[in-house]
């Protein structure tokens, strides 16, 4: 999967181990990498859904279209599709299948 980030820092952090690790502790730093490789790894956002521990879902409210992964508890990875217009099942609801580039938005305790 294309993933693009929401500005250069949060790229330029997603991208040095080392920054990542004294910015988020080493526990979290280990949870990004290793969503980032699913991420990277993934055909598309389906490919998500069968991971063990991500519990990938979308965000409803004022968040809608946006989807998290789990981090350590309660942070999560959220992000986004990058498509215009976000590709939908003909019955509403992202169509997973059709995601195929996203934006990183950050890390954040979505329920705080």
């Amino acid at each position: 999967m294309d993933i693009l980030f929401r500005t250069s820092k949060l790229a330029k952090l997603f991208n040095d181990e080392r920054a990542l690790r004294r910015e988020r502790g080493d526990r979290q730093a280990e949870l990004i990498m290793q969503r980032m490789a699913e991420l990277r790894a993934a055909e598309n956002l389906e490919a998500l859904r069968f991971l063990p521990r991500a519990r990938c879902h979308e965000l409803k409210g004022d968040r809608r279209r946006q989807l998290s992964v789990d981090l350590n508890h309660p942070y999560r990875l959220l992000f986004a599709p990058d498509h215009e217009p976000a590709p939908e099942l003909p019955s509403g609801g992202l169509d997973w299948k059709q995601v195929t580039r996203i934006i990183i938005l950050g890390v954040e305790d979505t329920h705080a």
